[in-house]
């Protein structure tokens, strides 16, 4: 019974998920955040927006929340993009934590926001950083031909 289920897992798995590759469920879920992110600001806005003040300066925040919704639905629609144009959802995946880390940073540097340079440092490691470690896994990474093997393809 238990061998019959993992199968079935197995099979819709590949039916679901056939398409999009090794990258494509990252991006995925990295779209669908990013639009729930947008979606909070629009629908219950803070009631501060300490570190913000720069992003602020050039336009409101539901106007940066639509930046989020925007990149959040072109991530998403990337994910079944063919590998090599898949590279512009890694893109827009990157631009809203970007232009928060840099607002945040400034916010630490240039108007004694202390809690800004965490924040910078939060939104660079594990928002940007981490989609640019995603946006370098080839699509066949972890197939049995290629086991040994580091992720651009140099022996290991």
């Amino acid at each position: 019974m238990r061998a019959a289920a993992r199968r079935l897992t197995r099979r819709l798995g590949r039916r679901f998920t056939g398409h999009l590759g090794r990258r494509g469920p990252f991006l995925i879920f990295m779209g669908i955040g990013k639009v729930c992110l947008g979606a909070s600001f629009i629908l219950d806005p803070p009631t501060t927006t300490g570190g913000l003040e720069l992003l602020l300066h050039f336009a409101p925040l539901h106007c940066w929340a639509w930046v989020w919704i925007i990149c959040g639905t072109a991530t998403f629609c990337s994910a079944w993009l063919r590998f090599g144009w898949d590279g512009w959802g890694f893109v827009a995946a990157s631009a809203p934590p970007a232009l928060w880390a840099f607002a945040y940073g400034w916010a630490g540097l240039a108007d004694g926001y202390a809690r800004g340079l965490w924040l910078f440092v939060w939104y660079i490691t594990s928002h940007c950083g981490v989609i640019w470690c995603a946006s370098r896994v080839p699509p066949d990474a972890g197939s049995p031909r290629n086991l040994g093997q580091a992720a651009e393809g140099r022996p290991g």
